[in-house]
C-alpha cells in the first residue's frame, strides 16, 4: 500500500484461517468486543466476502455487529464493515470473475488503505477477516496470503480442532513463515461437546497440547488460545468467548499491533544504522550514498520501507528476469532447502547440481560439454581465465599467457576479470602494478542495427598478427557490451572474430552472464552469431534473481588440455554447486523453457523502443538504442546518479544510471503499460534537466 501525503499509519491484523468454516468469524467478532471492551476502537473488517448480496452489513459482518450490539457505540468507527462483497458462493477469484471481475492483491489493499483513512481520527484497530484458507485465490497468481503479504499485518491463524486438525495447521503456519508474515497467535476452536467417537477427546486433548508445544518451541512471541463452543444467542455468549481472548486482545492493544509498512518513514532508522555498519557498492564509505529502503518485492515491484511501490526497471542488476518472489522459484527454495541446503562439492555430488549442469549444456552453442559452477559471475570469468591459462600449459604453450579483449568491455570486479575490462572506464589506474596486462583492440564499431563493415575487425587482425603467440584467448561479450557502455554490435563481428582466433590458434570465451538467458532475445547472444566459443561464462539470472549462482562452461578439448599428464583444474569454490541454488535455477529454467520469454522480450523491445524514442529530441542525447529486453539513452555527458535516482523514485520507479547511460532492464512480465511508465519517467527526466551534474 502506498500511504498518501499526511497518512496515519495503518493499524490492523488479518484473521485467517487453515480453511473455511474453522471458527474465523467467531473468533474475529469475540476478539472485536475484547478490544473494544479494553477501550479500542476496533473494527472488524471483510475486505472480500462471498456468497452474499451487497449490503452495510452482511454475511460475517452481521456476526461482528451482533457481538459488540450491547456495547456502546464508537463515533466514526462503525463496528463492521465489508469492501467487496460477490454473490456466488465460491472462492474470491470465481466470485469475482462471475460478475466480469478480477481481484488483486494490490488493489485489495488499497480498499483497505482507503477504508482506514475513512475512519474517524480515533479508529485504533483493524480486524481483516480472510476469506477461506490462506492460500484461497484471488485471481490466477495470487491468493489470500498474498493480501497478508502486501498489508504486512500481524496474522492470527485460526484452526478447528477436529481429526487432521495438525497437518492443516502446521501446513498454514508454514504457509505464514514461508511469506515472512508475523504471527500474532493460533486460535484453536473447540467443536460442541460431547465428540461423538469414543477416542475423539483423547485427539482433540492432543491436538491442543501439540499445538502448544509446537509454538512455545517455534513461535515463541505467539500467543495460543482455545476458544470454546460458545452459545451466541445474546451478548452473555459472546463475553464468554471476548473474555477467552481477552489477554490477547491486551497484547494487541499494548503494542499498538498493525502494518510494518504503515509508518511515516519507518526506513530512516535502517539507513542510519546502514550508513554507520554498512559499505555499498562503487560508493564511498563517508560521502554516503542516497538510499531507499527496501521492504518487501513481488511481480515487478519493489516496495519500500514506507508503503511506495516501485516499477523495477533494473531486474536487481539484470538477474530477477522473472520478477520477484516467484512461487515456483519460492517453492523450489523451500522444497531443497527441506532435503539439502548445502553440502561440499569435492568428493560429493548431488541431483540439482548434475540436473542443472545437463541442462545448461543442452541450451548452450552445441559443442560445450563440461559446466564448472562458480559462486558469481566475477568469479565464472576468473575460472574462464584459468582455465584457458591451464589449457595452454597443458598444451606446451607457456608462453600464451595473455588475453586480448575489446575496449568498453565489463567482466566483473576481481583481479582477473577487471584486467579485461575497459582500461578507461574500467579500475585499472587504481589498481596499477597489480593487474595482469593484457592486450585491447578497438570497440566493435559496427552497430547492431547497420550494415556490417568487415575494418571493425582490422584491430583484432592486427594485434592477432602481431601478438598472437602470446594470447591465450580472446574474452568478449558477445553482441551487448553491458556494464562496460551498453554497446549492441553486430553479429557478424563474433563470426569473423572466431575465425581470426582459429588462424591465431586463440581461444574463444564469451562472457554471457549479463547477455543470457533471453536477455538479448535469444537465449544464448551467440545464437545471433551461430557460433560456439571454447569457454562460455554465464550468470545473474541463472537463478531468476533469486540466489548467487554462475556457471562455466568448455568444450571437451579444453578440459582435456588442462586435464593431461594427470594435472587437476586448480579451483574450488567453497560454495560451488550449492543445492538451493541449483535448485532454484533448474526451476528457473522450466519457466524459460516454457517460451514464453520469448514473446516477453519481443514485447518489451517494442515498448522501449517507442517509449524512449521521444529521448532523441533532446539535444544532450547521443544516442538511443534498445534490443531484446534492454533499453538505453546514451547522454553526451556523465549523468548525475544520485540527483536521477531521487528523480525516479519520485515518480515510483527504480532506475540506476551509470557513466552517460540511462539504461533499463527490465523484468520479463513487465506489462506494456508499466514499460511505458518507466520510459516517461526517463523523458521527464531529461526534460527537467535532472540528469545534469552541478557546475
Amino acid at each position: 500500500m502506498t500511504p498518501t501525503e499526511g497518512s496515519r499509519p495503518l493499524r490492523a491484523v488479518f484473521v485467517a484461517g487453515t480453511g473455511t468454516d474453522v471458527g474465523k468469524t467467531v473468533a474475529t467478532a469475540a476478539l472485536l468486543r475484547a478490544l473494544r471492551g479494553l477501550g479500542v476502537a476496533a473494527q472488524a473488517v471483510k475486505p472480500v466476502q462471498t456468497g452474499v448480496a451487497p449490503a452495510t452489513l452482511c454475511g460475517d459482518a452481521i456476526s461482528y455487529a451482533a457481538a459488540v450490539a450491547d456495547l456502546a457505540p464508537v463515533p466514526g468507527v462503525p463496528p463492521a464493515a465489508v469492501l467487496r462483497a460477490f454473490s456466488l458462493p465460491a472462492s474470491p477469484q470465481l466470485a469475482a470473475a462471475r460478475e466480469g471481475g478480477r481481484l488483486t492483491a494490490a488493489d485489495l489493499a488499497s480498499s483497505i488503505g482507503e477504508h482506514w483513512e475513512g475512519l474517524a481520527p480515533g479508529a485504533g484497530l483493524l480486524l481483516l477477516e480472510a476469506a477461506g484458507g490462506l492460500l484461497a485465490p484471488l485471481n490466477a497468481r495470487e491468493g489470500m496470503i498474498d493480501l497478508m503479504a502486501e498489508v504486512q499485518a500481524p496474522v492470527i491463524l485460526v484452526a478447528r480442532n477436529e481429526l487432521g486438525a495438525l497437518n492443516h495447521a502446521l501446513l498454514s503456519l508454514e504457509a505464514v513463515r514461508a511469506r515472512g508474515l508475523e504471527l500474532a497467535a493460533l486460535v484453536l476452536v473447540e467443536p460442541p461437546r460431547p465428540v461423538a467417537e469414543a477416542s475423539g477427546e483423547a485427539v482433540l486433548a492432543e491436538n491442543s497440547r501439540y499445538l502448544a508445544e509446537h509454538l512455545a518451541a517455534h513461535w515463541p512471541q505467539a500467543l495460543f488460545c482455545r476458544l470454546p463452543w460458545g452459545e451466541l444467542s445474546g451478548p452473555a455468549g459472546w463475553q464468554e468467548l471476548a473474555q477467552v481472548l481477552l489477554p490477547l486482545a491486551r497484547a494487541l492493544a499494548e503494542t499498538g499491533s498493525g502494518s510494518r509498512a504503515g509508518d511515516a518513514r519507518p526506513g530512516v532508522d535502517l539507513e542510519a544504522r546502514d550508513h554507520a555498519a554498512l559499505w555499498h557498492p562503487y560508493a564511498s564509505a563517508t560521502l554516503l550514498p542516497p538510499l531507499e529502503t527496501a521492504a518487501r518485492s513481488h511481480d515487478n515491484r519493489i516496495v519500500l520501507a514506507d508503503g511506495r511501490e516501485l516499477i523495477d526497471g533494473m531486474s536487481s542488476w539484470w538477474a530477477a528476469v522473472h520478477g520477484y518472489n516467484h512461487p515456483r522459484l519460492n517453492h523450489a527454495l523451500r522444497a531443497q532447502s527441506a532435503l539439502m541446503p548445502h553440502v561440499m562439492f569435492g568428493g560429493l555430488t548431488h541431483a540439482p547440481a548434475v540436473t542443472l549442469g545437463e541442462r545448461l549444456l543442452a541450451a548452450m552453442p552445441e559443442g560445450l560439454e563440461r559446466i564448472f559452477f562458480a559462486d558469481s559471475g566475477s568469479v565464472a570469468v576468473e575460472v574462464a581465465l584459468k582455465m584457458a591459462l591451464q589449457c595452454r600449459q597443458g598444451r606446451g604453450e607457456r608462453r600464451r599467457t595473455r588475453f586480448l579483449t575489446p575496449r568498453g568491455g565489463y567482466h566483473g570486479d576481481t583481479l582477473g576479470a577487471m584486467s579485461v575490462c575497459d582500461p578507461v572506464t574500467g579500475m585499472h589506474s587504481l589498481f596499477a602494478g597489480m593487474l595482469p596486462q593484457q592486450f585491447f583492440m578497438e570497440r566493435p564499431s559496427c552497430r547492431f542495427d547497420a550494415p556490417f563493415d568487415p575494418a571493425a575487425l582490422d584491430d583484432a587482425r592486427r594485434i592477432l598478427a602481431e601478438h598472437g603467440d602470446e594470447v591465450a584467448a580472446v574474452i568478449l561479450e558477445p553482441v551487448v557490451q553491458g556494464a562496460g557502455g551498453m554497446w549492441f554490435y553486430h553479429p557478424d563481428y563474433l563470426r569473423g572474430l572466431a575465425d581470426l582466433c582459429r588462424r591465431a590458434g586463440a581461444l574463444l570465451i564469451f562472457d554471457e552472464i549479463a547477455t543470457g538467458f533471453g536477455r538479448t532475445g535469444r537465449f544464448f547472444a551467440a545464437e545471433w552469431a551461430g557460433v560456439t566459443p571454447d569457454i562460455l561464462c554465464c550468470g545473474k539470472a541463472l537463478t531468476g534473481g533469486v540466489l548467487t549462482l554462475a556457471a562455466t562452461a568448455c568444450t571437451a578439448e579444453v578440459a582435456e588440455d588442462i586435464c593431461r599428464g594427470g594435472r587437476v583444474f586448480m579451483h574450488g569454490p567453497t560454495f560451488m554447486g550449492n543445492p538451493l541454488a541449483c535448485a532454484v535455477a533448474s526451476a528457473s529454467l522450466d519457466i524459460l523453457e516454457e517460451n514464453r520469454w520469448q514473446a516477453q522480450v519481443a514485447r518489451l523491445e517494442r515498448g522501449l523502443a517507442e517509449g524512449l524514442a521521444p529521448c532523441r529530441n533532446f539535444p544532450d542525447v547521443a544516442d538511443v538504442r534498445a534490443l531484446g529486453a534492454i533499453g538505453v539513452v546514451e547522454m553526451t555527458a556523465p549523468v548525475n546518479g544520485p540527483r536521477l535516482q531521487r528523480f525516479f523514485v519520485e515518480r515510483g520507479v527504480w532506475i540506476r544510471p551509470f557513466g552517460r547511460l540511462i539504461y533499463l532492464m527490465p523484468p520479463y512480465i513487465t506489462p506494456p503499460e508499466d514499460v511505458a511508465r518507466l520510459c516517461a519517467a526517463v523523458v521527464d527526466a531529461l526534460a527537467a534537466d535532472a540528469w545534469r551534474l552541478p557546475d
